[in-house]
């Protein structure tokens, strides 16, 4: 896998200032200026009132069956495309579509692959200047790989169907609760979605076919683990057809009777559930319902890369703020004299400390790995005593969930602001004056819009410039945005 170049620039996904006139369209025609995270193309009315269209691409000229009116905006699905855009291209899956029983898994298969980068970057410009009136000075290479079969996390819902007798397995349908009847999804990784139509006539098999809602994909290097939710006791002949299937189709079931907490394996022993970053000689043994990223091919990169921004050194202490099963904690470890992860699950912590020991023992690894402590710490009510009770650190690692890191960035602004002396700026917490923030910092983001929220404290507040920044296709055909940004603080 290779990182590409960012190619087929798209407009704007935000609804766009009035377009220059353009020659008139038969009533009822409208020309698609733009497109939304929600792969909706935006088009303007000619009494310059904004129609959001499911289906339209930019530069497409369109008929639309509009179905919600709203005073400003409106909202409906492409009918009739009379331009087509050329950046258009046949969806990959059969499933994918605006009919009805469509898949809902996947919202831009009928965009053009490179496009699709194309609009996540921009909505990651977007969200930093509109929100936070901040720029990168810099925009990244969009880290990029294969645009199929990548999912190696999902979760499929199963639903047994009494009128047709059948089951089905996947995702819902869109706009919908509904599962998807889906017979094929390539999106998953080849050997899982050939195991689609199976798994639908096992669980039609089960005793349990109507109390098994839902089934957990967890994919590592050597192992397929699924995550079988039953509620209710399987009965041994269910047991026995599992374990039938498992030889058959090399997967390693696991059952959730009840809560995550409950999740445990069908039965004991065998290989375990892991994940490799080569480029550290770093090993990652998971439990399937641990966080870990859809898209391995994409993490190692990703992880690389960070750190690789980071540029850590030998002599620096480091923190990995969201540290999670220390997927950049122990590579971290690898280059500096110290690092810390904290995290806010007592159970990710404990999984961390356990493969940091397993990693500081194993034969394959490069180099020795640095002193490493692990912390759990409800990071969304960080306050600037509790940052420099932390200590202070060289740099930072921020990889935090959809909600962002408001509390921490807002932690290091207060303390900023203090110490500028500035107007209504909190008191310095005891030992503030021998803290120091941290010189640069990596942050990756799932969510533009937090990431843009917390760019805005560190820049305006906190002393930082946005020095780079670029998106993550970890999700390519969905309207997931993931990203990657970097700050830095100028000399004092």
């Amino acid at each position: 896998m290779t990182e590409e170049t960012l190619c087929a620039p798209v407009p704007t996904p935000h609804a766009p200032d009035a377009p220059a006139e353009s020659p008139a369209l038969p009533a009822g025609w409208l020309k698609v200026d733009s497109l939304d995270i929600e792969a909706q193309g935006i088009a303007r009315k000619p009494d310059g009132k904004v129609v959001f269209i499911e289906g339209a691409l930019p530069f497409e000229v369109v008929s639309v069956n509009v179905h919600r009116k709203k005073n400003n905006w409106e909202a409906g699905t492409v009918t009739a495309i009379h331009q087509e855009s050329s950046q258009r291209v046949r969806p990959g899956c059969p499933h994918f579509g605006l009919h009805t029983g469509a898949c809902g898994g996947c919202k831009m298969q009928h965009l053009h692959a490179a496009a699709q980068v194309a609009v996540k970057q921009r909505v990651l410009e977007d969200n930093l200047w509109h929100l936070a009136k901040v720029r990168a000075e810099t925009l990244l290479r969009p880290i990029e790989g294969p645009t199929w079969g990548y999912r190696y996390r999902a979760r499929l819902s199963v639903r047994y169907v009494h009128k047709k007798g059948e089951v089905l397995v996947g995702f819902h349908e869109r706009k919908s609760r509904y599962v998807a009847d889906i017979r094929e999804c390539p999106v998953l990784p080849p050997h899982v979605d050939a195991m689609l139509m199976p798994l639908r006539a096992l669980i039609f098999s089960l005793d349990a076919r109507e109390t098994c809602p839902q089934i957990e994909l967890a994919g590592g290097d050597a192992v397929t683990a699924l995550v079988l939710r039953h509620l209710e006791p399987l009965s041994e002949d269910d047991l026995a057809r599992l374990r039938t299937f498992a030889v058959q189709y090399d997967v390693q079931w696991w059952l959730q009777p009840k809560g995550p907490d409950t999740v445990h394996l069908l039965d004991e022993g065998g290989t375990i559930l892991a994940y490799a970053l080569p480029d550290f000689r770093i090993t990652m043994p998971f439990k399937p319902t641990d966080f870990t990223q859809v898209n391995p091919h994409i993490n190692r990169v990703l992880v690389s890369r960070a750190l690789r921004l980071l540029a850590v050194e030998k002599h620096e202490r480091v923190i990995d703020w969201f540290c999670g099963l220390g997927n950049f904690t122990l590579p971290l470890a690898t280059q500096a004299r110290e690092v810390l992860g904290i995290e806010g699950s007592e159970t990710l912590v404990a999984r961390s400390r356990e493969n940091y020991e397993k990693n500081k023992a194993g034969p394959s690894a490069k180099r020795s790995l640095c002193a490493t402590g692990f912390v759990a710490r409800n990071l969304f009510e960080m306050t600037p005593a509790m940052l420099v009770a932390d200590g202070s650190a060289d740099k930072w690692l921020v990889d935090p969930p959809r909600e962002g890191a408001f509390a921490l960035a807002k932690a290091v602004a207060d303390l900023h602001q203090a110490r500028i002396g500035a107007e209504d700026a909190p008191p310095l917490p005891p030992g503030a004056e021998h803290w120091t923030p941290p010189k640069r910092i990596v942050y990756v983001s799932c969510n533009p819009a937090t990431l843009a929220r917390d760019a805005g404290l560190l820049v305006h507040l906190g002393g930082y410039r946005c020095v780079q920044a670029g998106v993550v296709n970890m999700f390519p055909h969905t309207a997931h945005v993931e990203s990657i940004a970097v700050f830095e603080r100028d000399a004092p």
